[in-house]
């Protein structure tokens, strides 16, 4: 199957298509023979085209002076929307990857592959008001160990946490305070014996009934309001997302979490954590009071971050 542009097809599109004759050529030899690499590039091709285009149609949009045109600086402009058009194309994540797969299900052949950027992010926007604003996407990032420190911490983990609250129902900042208040903010994680961290944000223990990886570290319980030492064995899991979501569970399928899953619909943080005392989560006595700051404190990075 050859890839040619139909007759029809204006001659800029030709020469836009057709920037390099020996790439262009290769380009037909592989189609002809079904080759998945030749849809990829096409797709690159047709990206180009209609960036090129876009371009153009952005350029003749703006006013032009009329001191300094010609047609040598037609041509110049021409030239580099061509060439800015060629580097825009073939993102990952980008229309070429979608074309491909499009052309790949009409020539027969098995889909390309396609390389996923670790990140996906936004330049910056000016705004109304001519400031510069954060347009960035911050990242689900659930392997990568956490940053100490509250404000990067709850950078680091805020898209995780507004992912879980939306199917749990439980506020991103009321996860992030507490996360932040069992870890210190990311610098005292329950790690395993090798040093690793174990992902556990919450603090949750390993009862009789759970069948998953464990953390034994010593911690600090209260006995009869005594603070003491004791080894305990603690719940480890392989991503930052497990521990957010095995937490959203304990606290909307155990009964024991009831009312505190009802106050924390109501979005009143110290209703939250006193109910979270209330049902035994901690056995610090000032575990509410503590955490109601925390949650606020995670509250505060949020608003500064948005």
């Amino acid at each position: 199957m050859a890839l040619t542009l139909p007759s029809s097809a204006p001659s800029s599109a030709r020469q836009a298509l057709a920037v390099d004759t020996r790439s262009l050529n290769n380009l037909k030899l592989e189609a002809g023979q079904n080759s998945p690499d030749a849809a990829k590039e096409a797709a690159k091709q047709f990206e180009s085209l209609f960036m090129r285009e876009l371009i153009k149609s952005m350029r003749e949009a703006t006013m032009k002076s009329g001191l300094l045109d010609s047609a040598q600086g037609d041509l110049g402009s021409d030239m580099l929307d061509q060439q800015l058009s060629v580097q825009m194309s073939g993102q990952p994540g980008g229309l070429s990857e979608a074309i491909a797969r499009q052309l790949s299900r009409q020539m027969g052949v098995a889909e390309p592959t396609f390389s996923v950027p670790s990140t996906l992010s936004l330049p910056q926007v000016t705004g109304r008001a001519g400031v510069a604003t954060k347009a960035a996407v911050s990242p689900i990032n659930t392997t990568t160990p956490a940053p100490k420190g509250r404000d990067d911490f709850v950078q680091h983990l805020s898209s995780t946490a507004e992912a879980v609250a939306k199917e749990s129902g439980i506020p991103a900042s009321f996860m992030l305070g507490q996360a932040g208040h069992e870890t210190g903010w990311g610098r005292s994680e329950i790690r395993n014996k090798d040093g690793s961290t174990s992902f556990n944000l919450f603090g949750i223990k390993a009862g009789k009934g759970w069948t998953g990886k464990v953390a034994e570290v010593t911690t600090t319980e209260y006995i009869n309001g005594v603070p003491r030492k004791v080894v305990a064995k603690f719940r480890a899991y392989d991503s930052y997302e497990d521990s957010f979501r095995d937490y959203a569970r304990l606290i909307t399928d155990n009964p024991r979490y009831e009312k505190a899953q009802a106050t924390a619909r109501t979005g009143s943080a110290v209703a939250y954590a006193a109910e979270l005392q209330k049902a035994g989560y901690a056995t610090d006595p000032e575990y509410a009071r503590k955490l109601s700051g925390a949650i606020q404190s995670a509250l505060r990075a949020q608003k500064a971050q948005a």
